[in-house]
Order: structure tokens, then sequence, then C-alpha cells
């Protein structure tokens, strides 16, 4: 059952061009306009999940669990899952006992999350303008999306909105690997291998040479924590994974 105060039916998409409008295109520019985005992830919906663990080496899961365990949630709480494509990671977020509900901007993965997760809470919503009173959650979270968004800052303010004083968020991201040889190896295999492995499994192969260069184009640790901290949030302090392969950034509502 929702909890209360929270939309319920069926899922509904907000882009550029209106409820259910398909673009045809295959691979978003970098600056990210929102119905190219939404469009790109319809056309990688499919095998997005299995994609994602293939190409992390399976490191996805342990990303997820520690995301979960990051928001510190209690039985009972409300948590947001922006950018939660397939709800892969909304019911990773409900093993704590919270009530976990996921929006995306995808209607393509939504439909793939509701075919796969049916008891998984996902409704269609734009991060910048979330369906959702003030000060409705009690922690919000967003995976490997915010760099997808076209104002992040703004995202980060909406977020904040949503979210009760004394709130959490958890922002997991890829980020900067901190040693040397390693960043070298990393960005090599990021431009070089990932797009070739991608044609082998995913559903959308070219969406992913834009996702690999949206995550050398994305901020640092320290970067990222310095725009969290200016767009509504405090105490942001971050914890690297993999080598700093993904960052978890965290922080509180004030």
């Amino acid at each position: 059952m929702p909890a209360p105060g929270l939309p319920t039916g069926p899922p509904r998409v907000f882009t550029a061009g209106g409820a259910g409008t398909v673009f045809p295109v295959t691979r978003a520019n970098l600056d990210k306009q929102p119905h190219e985005v939404a469009a790109m992830f319809d056309g990688v919906a499919k095998r997005y999940d299995l994609t994602n663990t293939v190409l992390s080496f399976g490191r996805d899961r342990g990303w997820r669990r520690a995301t979960r365990l990051a928001l510190d949630l209690k039985p009972g709480e409300r948590v947001l899952d922006l950018g939660a494509g397939t709800g892969v990671s909304t019911e990773e977020l409900a093993r704590s006992g919270a009530y976990a509900v996921g929006a995306d901007l995808s209607l393509g993965m939504l439909q793939a999350g509701h075919q796969h997760r049916p008891e998984v809470p996902l409704l269609a919503g734009d991060a910048l303008a979330l369906p959702f009173a003030d000060a409705t959650f009690d922690a919000v979270t967003i995976s490997f999306a915010l760099r997808n968004i076209v104002d992040a800052d703004a995202a980060l303010r909406e977020m904040a909105r949503v979210t009760r004083p004394g709130g959490r968020l958890v922002v997991c991201e890829f980020s900067h690997p901190t040693v040397a040889p390693f960043r070298t190896a990393y960005m090599s295999y990021l431009m070089r291998a990932l797009p070739e492995v991608a044609r082998r499994v995913a559903s959308n192969p070219d969406a992913y040479v834009y996702l690999a260069e949206s995550i050398r184009a994305w901020p640092d640790q320290a970067g990222l924590a310095t725009r969290i901290g200016a767009n509504g949030w405090g105490k942001v302090a971050w914890r690297n994974l993999t080598g700093g392969i993904v960052a978890l950034h965290r922080a509180i509502r004030p």
C-alpha cells in the first residue's frame, strides 16, 4: 500500500515534448537535453540491468548495497530514489524496511521496471519539478543519474525541497580514481573497451559512448561536494568505492 501523501496511479512521463512523446535519437549530446536523455534511456532499457552488471564486473550490486547502508534508513521512513530507472536500486533500498519510491524520466525504463519488479513503486517525474510536496521524504538518493540532468544544481535544490529538515541525501555517482596509474587505466577502459563491450551486450550500444564521455566530464569528488553544499545541503562528506571509480557523497538537509 502506498505511503500516505505519495501519488498513486499509472506512471506518467514529463518531458519537453509532452507525456509519452517518442524522440528518434540514439545518443544524447553532452548538453543533456531532457528529451534526448529520456529517449536514450528508453533505447537501453531492455537490457540495462544486465549491461551494467557486465560493464562493472558485478560491482554494481555492492555499490547499491553501500548506498543503502550510507542512507541509514529505518523501518517506516520514506526514501525517494531519483533516477531509479528499472527500480533495481529502489528494490535494494526497500530491504531496509523503509518505504522506497522510485522516480525516473524515461518511460521505457519504467515500463521495464514494472514488468520485472511489479511490487516496486515507480513513478515518472522530472528531477527539476518533482511531483511531491515539500518535506515529504526522510531521505533522498540518486545513483548514476545526477550527471545526466540538464541542471544538476537545480536538481539538488529540488531534492532538498522534498526532504524534511534533518533528512539525508546520498549521491552515488561515477567519479575520479585517486591513484594516477589506476586512473589512467580506467580512463582507457572507459573510452575504448567499454563501448566495445557494450556493443556485445547492450540493446543500444551507441548510448554507452555518451555515458563514457559524461563520466569523464563529471567533476571530481571535491568538486561535486562543493556543488552539493551550495545547493541546499550541509555537512557534506564523501567516501570512495572501488578506488574512486564511484564516490558516495552524503549530506544533511539543514
